[in-house]
C-alpha cells in the first residue's frame, strides 16, 4: 500500500548510520554486551592458523618479489580476518569466487603451500598451466573460482552460479569477495539487481580497506559507504569490523542461512585497511600517511583472534613460535622446489581451448615453434628442449 505524503519531502540517506558490528576489541576481549558465537575450538585454531600461515606467505613472496625471484604478489595483509573469518563460516562445498586479495580463503580450505608456489611460478605443475600471472589461484576440488583479472568480472557471474544453486537445490551458497572500488563498476549493481529480483543465494562481501589502489574512499563515493546500497535492491546487509575474525564469522554464518535457507542474496561490508601496499607494483607512502598506517597497526586482526585463543586457553605462546618457524621453513623449502620445476611443455598452450585444436589455431602454432627454434636463446629451458619437428622446407618463411 502507498504511503502518500502531503507536502515535499526530500530524503538523503543521512536520517540515519548503519552500525558496525563487533565483538572482539583490540586486546581479543568481548565488548559489554557481546555474545560469543558458537565457534569450536577445533574450528577456531582452524580459522587463526589459516590466518597465521597466510600472513607468513605474503611476507615471504614479497620478499621474493624484491630479491627479483617472482614476477608480482598481491598482499593480503590487514585483512587476513575479513577473508578467513568469512571462508570458516561457510560450508567447504559453497562456491567462492574471490577478486585477488584472497587467498586466505584457500589456505583454509586446505590448498597446500606447494600449490600456491607451483601457480606463482607458472611451472608445469600449475593448474592454470601458466597462463595466469601470480596471484590469480583457482582449485576445482576446493569450489573456489579461477580469479580473473579484469575488476568486479566475478560479482555477476557469482549471481549466476548462485541461481544454478538454487535451481539444483542442494542447499549450498556462493560467496564473492570484491574490494570497495569494484563496488564502483556496473557489474556490481547489475549483479546485485539481478541477485534480488531472481531471489539467488549468493553472499556478495566487500572488503572496504580504504582505498582503491591509491584513491581513499572518501575521493570515490559520497554516500555512507557500500552498505547502504543493498537498501536499493532490498536486500539483506550488514556492516561488520572486518579486523574481528569472530565477527565476520558470525555474521557470515547468519548471513549464510538467509541464502540457503530463504534463497534471498546478502551484501555483508568488512570495514578493514590495507596495511601493505595494493601490490608489488605500488608505493603507498605516495598517497597515505605512516601515522594512518600505524594506527590500524594497533587493531591487527591477527594479534586480536591470536590473544582470544590465548586467554581461552585455546593457543600458547610455545604454539605460535613453534608454528610460525615452521611455516616459514616451509614456505622458502617449497619456493626453491617450485621455482626449479619445468614450465609447463608448450603443447599445452593450445590445449583446454576448443575440444579439437582448429586448422588456424594449429597454424598459429605452428608458427609459434618455428619462431622458437629461430632464436631459441629468448625462451625457457623448457620450451627450447622440446623436439619441435620443423620442417626446414618452411623455415625460410619470414616471420614478422
Amino acid at each position: 500500500m502507498t504511503n502518500y505524503v502531503h507536502q515535499p519531502l526530500f530524503m538523503t540517506g543521512d536520517e540515519f548510520s548503519m552500525a558496525t558490528f563487533s565483538l572482539l576489541d583490540p586486546e581479543g576481549e568481548l565488548y559489554e554486551g557481546a555474545r560469543e558465537p558458537d565457534l569450536p575450538r577445533d574450528h577456531a585454531r582452524r580459522l587463526y592458523q589459516a590466518m597465521l600461515a597466510t600472513r607468513i606467505l605474503d611476507e615471504r613472496m614479497m620478499a621474493a618479489q624484491r630479491q627479483g625471484r617472482l614476477s608480482f604478489y598481491m598482499q593480503s595483509t590487514g585483512e587476513e580476518a575479513a577473508v578467513v573469518g568469512a571462508a570458516a563460516a561457510l560450508d567447504d562445498a559453497d562456491m567462492i569466487m574471490a577478486q585477488y586479495r584472497e587467498q586466505g580463503a584457500l589456505m583454509y580450505r586446505g590448498f597446500s603451500i606447494d600449490e600456491f608456489m607451483n601457480q606463482l611460478f607458472g611451472n608445469e605443475l600449475d593448474y592454470g598451466k601458466g597462463r595466469q600471472m601470480p596471484i590469480h589461484y583457482g582449485s576445482r576440488k576446493l569450489h573456489y573460482m579461477t580469479i580473473s583479472s579484469p575488476l568486479a568480472t566475478q560479482i555477476p557471474q557469482a549471481t549466476g552460479y548462485a541461481y544454478g544453486q538454487k535451481l539444483a537445490g542442494d542447499g549450498h551458497c556462493t560467496l564473492t569477495f570484491f574490494g570497495e572500488g569494484a563496488a564502483s563498476e556496473g557489474d556490481f549493481h547489475a549483479a546485485l539487481n539481478m541477485a534480488s529480483v531472481h531471489q539467488v543465494p549468493v553472499i556478495f562481501f566487500c572488503r572496504n580497506n580504504g582505498y582503491a589502489i591509491s584513491t581513499p574512499s572518501t575521493e570515490q563515493f559520497a554516500a555512507d559507504g557500500i552498505a547502504p546500497r543493498a537498501f536499493g535492491y532490498h536486500m539483506h546487509v550488514i556492516r561488520v569490523d572486518g579486523n574481528d575474525a569472530l565477527a565476520v564469522y558470525e555474521a557470515t554464518r547468519q548471513a549464510r542461512q538467509i541464502a540457503v535457507e530463504q534463497n534471498k542474496p546478502v551484501l555483508i561490508e568488512a570495514m578493514s585497511y590495507r596495511l601493505a601496499a595494493h601490490s608489488s607494483s605500488d608505493d603507498p607512502s605516495g598517497y597515505r600517511a605512516k601515522s594512518e598506517e600505524e594506527a590500524w597497526r594497533l587493531k591487527d586482526p591477527i594479534l586480536r583472534m591470536q590473544k582470544w585463543l590465548l586467554k581461552k586457553g585455546w593457543w600458547s605462546e610455545e604454539e605460535e613460535t613453534s608454528q610460525q618457524e615452521t611455516l616459514r621453513r616451509e614456505v622458502l623449502d617449497t619456493m626453491k622446489r617450485a621455482e626449479k620445476r619445468s614450465p609447463p611443455p608448450l603443447e599445452s598452450l593450445i590445449t583446454d581451448v576448443y575440444a579439437d585444436i582448429t586448422p588456424e589455431l594449429q597454424r598459429q602454432f605452428d608458427q609459434l615453434k618455428r619462431h622458437i627454434r629461430r632464436y631459441p636463446e629468448a625462451y625457457p629451458r623448457g620450451a627450447r628442449s622440446l623436439d619441435l619437428e620443423v620442417n626446414t622446407s618452411t623455415d625460410s618463411q619470414g616471420e614478422a
